[in-house]
C-alpha cells in the first residue's frame, strides 16, 4: 500500500502550492469536497490537494488507493495527465476523473460512481 506523502520528502514550494490550492478551491473542487469530507462517503477518509511525488492530487483515499481528479477543459487529451496516471498506477493507485460540470450539475451520479469504485477496490 502506498505511503501517505507525509512519509516522503516533498519540496517546500509544492507543499505551499497545495496549501494555497486548499484555501482557494475551484467551484467544482469545493463541491466535491462537500461530498467527501468528514468521512461522508461510506466512512472513507479523503484528503484534498495532497502533494505526492511531483504532483498535487486533487483528492485521495489512501485506504483504498483511489485518486479523484476534477478536470476542466484544459485536461482534454492531456499527455501530462496520461504520464501522471501511469505513475500513480505504478504506485498502486486507481485514478477517477470527473469533469467540472459533472461535479456541479450531477453530484449524485458522481457520488454513486465513486462509491462503486471504492467498493471495487
Amino acid at each position: 500500500m502506498p505511503q501517505e506523502p507525509s512519509h516522503r520528502p516533498v519540496p517546500k514550494h509544492l507543499r505551499q502550492f497545495a496549501k494555497n490550492m486548499r484555501h482557494e478551491p475551484t467551484d467544482a473542487e469545493a463541491a466535491m469536497w462537500r461530498l467527501l469530507r468528514e468521512r461522508r462517503l461510506s466512512a472513507f477518509k479523503f484528503r484534498r490537494q495532497v502533494p505526492f511525488k511531483n504532483y498535487i492530487l486533487d483528492f485521495v483515499c489512501f485506504e483504498k488507493c483511489l485518486v479523484i481528479e476534477i478536470d476542466g477543459s484544459q485536461h482534454v487529451e492531456s499527455q501530462g495527465d496520461a504520464a501522471r496516471e501511469a505513475m500513480l498506477a505504478a504506485e498502486g493507485f486507481q485514478t477517477a476523473r470527473y469533469w467540472n460540470n459533472d461535479v456541479l450539475q450531477r453530484p449524485v451520479a458522481v457520488q454513486e460512481d465513486i462509491l462503486a469504485k471504492l467498493a471495487g477496490r
